[in-house]
């Protein structure tokens, strides 16, 4: 795998001591800093905690297949946008690398994996995936928002292939008009990660488009204070 390389970050930091974090990623074209913009358009106010810090990466611009090799701020490159044609392992696997020292960041910032959570959406999502399932699969969870996984992904046979540990619980959410990426293959991704070994919860929006909605991530901010809780709430369970 080649060299990490360093992705530009967009990072809504925590109002008190920080003691988890959440990398969230966005879908295809868009970047980092326009991720945060949408979820705080949707919220009125950023997703903002007292104990984690939520980073925005942003992918590097790369040729991208589907726009006839138009650069794009893209995860990975994919020969179509469909669910039964191979995955392109090459630039997947190139982006786990620059994604990992990401993670190995906020490693020496102090937060050990099991109190991260990685996830993102469309395309973003399956990247997430892929990160989690394949190479951190002790973070403390994962979310995927209007995502899908290719019917034969690498991913299902690593959740499969897990020794010693469970894979992250997953978190799904997916509009049911959603055009772009049907919502048949959201639940399909979630039906073949739980049959694979995999903790998942899928919630169907309806009416909704490909699209982030107030629901989508209210759902998600509790998801996330719930593998989250705050440092004296952890301290006590623990």
């Amino acid at each position: 795998m080649a060299a990490a390389q360093k992705l530009r970050k967009c990072v809504v930091s925590q109002t008190g001591k920080h003691t988890a974090s959440v990398i969230f990623l966005h879908g295809s074209g868009d970047t980092g800093q326009g991720l945060r913009a949408w979820v705080r358009d949707v919220l009125a106010q950023d997703m903002a905690f007292e104990h984690i810090r939520v980073i925005y990466p942003t992918a590097p611009a790369r040729p991208y297949t589907p726009m006839h090799g138009a650069l794009s701020h893209v995860w990975f490159d994919r020969y179509k946008i469909s669910r039964d044609c191979p995955e392109h392992l090459e630039s997947i696997d190139e982006m786990c690398s620059n994604l990992g020292a990401v993670v190995q960041d906020e490693i020496r910032a102090g937060v050990p994996k099991h109190r991260m959570i990685i996830g993102g959406f469309s395309m973003g999502g399956a990247m997430a995936l892929h990160l989690t399932c394949r190479y951190h699969q002790d973070v403390a969870g994962v979310f995927a928002l209007s995502s899908f996984l290719n019917k034969d992904s690498v991913a299902y046979q690593a959740v499969e292939d897990a020794v010693g540990h469970h894979p992250p619980e997953l978190l799904q959410c997916h509009g049911t008009a959603d055009e772009l990426v049907s919502h048949a293959w959201g639940e399909e991704t979630s039906r073949l990660l739980k049959n694979a070994g995999m903790v998942t919860s899928f919630h169907s929006i309806p009416g909704l488009y490909h699209n982030l909605c107030r629901l989508e991530l209210d759902l998600l901010r509790s998801w996330i204070l719930k593998k989250l809780p705050s440092e004296s709430s952890y301290t006590t369970k623990s």
